[in-house]
């Protein structure tokens, strides 16, 4: 998969390119029923599926610290992109002078004169442009005349609501990993470097991995079964660790601490500092709590680590 740092860097049109527009923060299921129709038609035509996409995200700069945060980062949103077999990616730089650009010359300059597209599929929630004024209707109008075809993608939904970026967030929040998981069509996922924390941890027993996450969100405060992947320096896979992990503040030690996130990694041996891991959250155990010492707190751990064990299957 090509990527490409904003729509003017391309030297020539995409080869018969069939478009989607979006921010595809979490690349849902949602965002996945679009992407497949796109790779399909593509690979119909003899063409190139194209995803056009902005970074930073549009209300990282509209609403600054207000913005809630997104389910990936960049590195992450791209390598999903890449699992759907997108074939181009332009990642357009949003600014404020991006923000400013009407509607109308949206989609004249860097849809149409860019990128060419021969057919374009958005989601039904779909806005672009100056204060999100870019409407589906004028859109729809656009495309045929500027030679594109435009097709609306209806919502995807679960439990009789759709899928959404926000209902993920909100489900993560709640500590509601597997549902979440079911909207994602995977297992939520932070990333990060390993940092040296109080080593707690290594005098219970339980030697763990603090992470400084590079991901905006954490599930709810509490313990959680999952993997964790080791990333080496080229970010290709390491054998994944079955992991239980804590989310929160560690009560029984500090009450006022900053939540955080301390992966213990089952069987693994050797040195973490310094390396970047990637943590799922596949089922949550239990909540946080304080314990009366530190002999309850790793009488605690040992059964959530045999209990992660029993609910993820490993031996």
């Amino acid at each position: 998969m090509r990527v490409v740092r904003g729509s003017a860097a391309l030297a020539r049109p995409p080869r018969r390119p069939v478009l989607t527009i979006g921010n595809f923060d979490g690349v849902h299921i949602g965002h996945r029923a679009i992407l497949r129709i796109v790779t399909d038609r593509a690979r119909a035509l003899d063409g190139e599926a194209v995803v056009y996409t902005f970074d930073p995200h549009p209300r990282k700069l509209l609403q600054g610290a207000s913005s809630p945060g997104l389910l990936t980062t960049t590195e992450q949103k791209l390598e999903l992109l890449a699992a759907a077999q997108i074939d181009l990616v332009v990642l357009e730089p949003f600014d404020l002078e991006f923000a400013r650009t009407p509607p109308e010359r949206f989609v004249r300059e860097h849809v149409q004169q860019h990128i060419g597209p021969l057919e374009v599929y958005v989601g039904y929630d779909f806005h672009y442009g100056r204060d999100r004024e870019g409407s589906m209707r004028l859109l729809t109008e656009l495309g045929p005349r500027l030679g594109f075809a435009v097709t609306i993608i209806p919502e995807v939904t679960i439990g009789s609501r759709d899928v959404s970026s926000s209902r993920i967030r909100a489900l993560l929040g709640e500590g509601a990993v597997e549902e979440a998981k079911l909207l994602l069509g995977r297992s939520f996922a932070v990333r990060g470097r390993v940092v040296e924390g109080d080593r707690r941890g290594r005098l219970l027993g339980f030697p763990t991995a603090n992470l400084s996450p590079e991901t905006e969100i954490l599930p709810a405060n509490g313990v959680y079964a999952g993997r964790a992947r080791l990333l080496d320096a080229a970010g290709e896979d390491g054998p994944p660790f079955t992991a239980v992990t804590n989310v929160g503040r560690r009560p029984t030690f500090k009450a006022d601490d900053p939540p955080l996130a301390e992966a213990h990694l089952l069987d693994f041996e050797g040195d973490l500092y310094g390396r970047r891991i990637e943590l799922t959250f596949e089922a949550r155990l239990r909540e946080e709590r304080r314990f009366p010492g530190p002999d309850a707190l790793r009488e605690q751990i040992a059964r959530d680590v045999a209990e992660g064990r029993r609910r993820l299957g490993a031996p």
